[in-house]
């Protein structure tokens, strides 16, 4: 009963953070369902070099992405951060973190590049009778920023707290990872035909997606006719399914990303991949036409940053396994991270 009680709770402020969104964009993309379905190992060197900006000394802070990650606290720091510095190493100009206030001091000494902003609360410091207006207060701050920021990244580190989960405005894409996906997934109508919405799901939390919206199991033997019916269930939404092999579908077609990365398994790789995806799909957004009018998944910007973040983890973790092997850990991955695009895509 308790257990039911919290994740109302939960879904109702998630709601209420993210309140509606405009259905027109669903409306011009259902056209996936007249669309012939194609499986296919994406050209993920490609990709970066297409969706990879030039260092450009004309442009200015700013210009090369801002991503913002909404999470952290007190129990989770590190989830929040791995987010929001691999989008830094990777080329953001700005990334910031929108956090408790217990979690943000800890979250700024990793590293002194990060924004921090202590602006969330904690229920447990929060009477019954002050919820309704501290979450109002917690709202407005962060929506202030909102139209800063190139994309979103919502869900690491949130401890699965109702003061901890805030979104988006309309029209600035969402990455969900973590814990985030946990609300989504009890209130699917919250990014339902929102074409600017990433979801992220590792194995347990694919899981209960399907679960959910398809009323079956996970079916291993047809995964990508599977994936595909999930991201239709959904409609609009991009998914990338972690596993041995990444898989990506929009609901027109479905990619995978094969490339081999390390066999070592530590906690933060999906913090890493969420931050990645953020940057890497606001660059695509930067290079290609707007989302609602592709007309395939190779030219939805969305589809377009997951396989670009997939393949560059992937990379980064095989350099680092190289090197470390067992001792292997998310920082020594998230140090790769540079050279690996660089590999790929020179700066100079």
């Amino acid at each position: 009963m308790l257990a039911s009680s919290a994740v109302l709770r939960r879904q109702h402020f998630l709601i209420r953070s993210l309140g509606t969104h405009n259905n027109q964009n669903h409306t011009q993309r259902i056209r996936y369902i007249q669309t012939v379905t194609m499986v296919a190992e994406a050209d993920a060197e490609n990709i970066l070099r297409r969706i990879t900006p030039i260092l450009d000394p004309n442009r200015h802070k700013g210009q090369a992405g801002k991503v913002a990650v909404v999470g952290g606290c007190r129990e989770y720091t590190g989830a929040p951060y791995f987010a929001a510095i691999s989008a830094l190493k990777l080329g953001a100009d700005l990334s910031h973190v929108f956090c408790t206030k217990d979690a943000a001091a800890v979250i700024k000494s990793y590293s002194p590049e990060l924004i921090v902003h202590p602006v969330l609360e904690e229920s447990y410091s929060v009477r019954d009778d002050e919820k309704r207006a501290v979450s109002t207060k917690v709202l407005a701050e962060v929506a202030r920023w909102m139209e800063r920021f190139d994309c979103l990244v919502v869900g690491p580190g949130l401890g699965r707290d109702p003061f901890l989960l805030l979104a988006r405005r309309s029209n600035v894409p969402i990455v969900i990872d973590g814990d985030g996906l946990f609300l989504v997934t009890n209130s699917i109508d919250l990014v339902s035909g929102y074409h600017l919405a990433v979801l992220t799901p590792n194995v347990n939390e694919y899981k209960r997606l399907v679960q959910k919206m398809l009323g079956s199991e996970v079916n291993d033997q047809d995964a990508s006719q599977q994936l595909l019916a999930l991201a239709r269930s959904i409609g609009g939404v991009t998914i990338l399914r972690k596993g041995k092999s990444d898989m990506i579908s929009d609901g027109y077609s479905v990619h995978t990303v094969s490339i081999f990365g390390s066999p070592r398994r530590c906690g933060g790789q999906g913090d890493i991949l969420s931050g990645s995806v953020a940057l890497f799909l606001s660059w695509a957004l930067q290079s290609s036409t707007a989302p609602g009018d592709s007309t395939t998944s190779l030219s939805n910007p969305m589809v377009l940053g997951c396989i670009a973040a997939s393949a560059l983890l992937r990379k980064a973790a095989s350099v680092a396994f190289e090197n470390k092997k067992r001792a292997t850990l998310t920082s020594d991955i998230i140090e790769h991270l540079g050279q690996s695009l660089d590999d790929i895509c020179p700066a100079c």
